[in-house]
């Protein structure tokens, strides 16, 4: 499958992002920096920071770009390829290091905390390293003229890491050492994708068929499980009626093209 290589000098943007935010992680500014980001986050009503954290949430992720089983699946198989990069990077970056949350150390007074009040494993910020796995791999899958326009992919991500210190579950450094670690997955899955076969992007490829499964269980879960805040409430239902008509979708583009009634789409 054809994917534009990335230049050598963009594979040092998450080794330099990590460096640069030595001091972050460090703690070197901890707690003060956590407690005025939240601080000056407050006034923002619960629900917004609650939304932007969906960015980071496997089934919201999934449910957010469903339509892309539809209309561009080699997107959505670029943030595939990506997962198990990131889920690995978290896994073992959680293990590894038993840092404390800022409510286990900032006096809870001090801070605005939504949700759950969180206490242990705190490095890196997982939500922030989803998003920004999702961004940097549907990015890097562009082509590459005018995959420029699309830069707000990383803003979006970058409100997800910001939510996390809003709703105050994370350090500023976890949302940094997250972003770095997401960006670094997403380009490493595009050099999957890079190799994957182009037949996986036919609706009728029993691997997108069972992406649509997986959607079938993000249907799921956007109705009956609440997803990290009760604030998401609404949104659930509303991306769950999105991932409906991704789905009714996807199955009428199999009808017609079993049919032959459909060109396969391009990916």
């Amino acid at each position: 499958m054809h994917v534009s290589p990335i230049p050598l000098r963009l594979w040092l943007l998450p080794p330099l992002l990590f460096l640069l935010a030595a001091p972050l992680w460090l703690h070197h500014f901890e707690p003060a920096m956590f407690v005025t980001i939240n601080t000056l986050c407050a006034p923002v009503a619960a629900p917004l920071w609650a939304g932007l954290s969906m960015l980071g949430n496997a089934w919201g992720v999934l449910a957010v770009t469903s339509p892309l089983l539809v209309r561009a699946p080699r997107l959505m198989w670029a943030w595939l390829c990506a997962a198990p990069f990131a889920i690995l990077f978290a896994r073992v970056g959680k293990a590894l290091i038993e840092s404390p949350r800022p409510a286990a150390v900032v006096d809870n007074t001090q801070m605005r905390v939504v949700g759950e009040l969180l206490h242990n494993v705190s490095m890196p910020s997982g939500h922030t390293l989803t998003a920004f796995t999702v961004a940097s791999a549907i990015y890097f899958a562009l082509p590459q003229p005018g995959r420029s326009k699309h830069l707000w992919l990383f803003v979006l991500a970058a409100g997800a890491g910001l939510s996390r210190i809003a709703v105050g579950a994370h350090w500023p450094g976890d949302v940094a050492v997250g972003a770095s670690l997401g960006l670094l997955a997403g380009m490493l899955g595009t050099r999957l994708l890079a190799r994957m076969d182009p037949k996986h992007l036919q609706p009728t490829a029993w691997s997108l068929r069972v992406v649509a499964g997986l959607l079938v269980a993000t249907l799921v879960a956007m109705l009956v499980e609440t997803q990290d805040f009760d604030e998401n409430r609404p949104l659930q239902y509303l991306l769950a009626a999105v991932v409906l008509g991704s789905l009714l979708a996807f199955a009428r583009q199999n009808w017609m093209l079993i049919q032959g009634r459909a060109a396969p789409p391009k990916g």
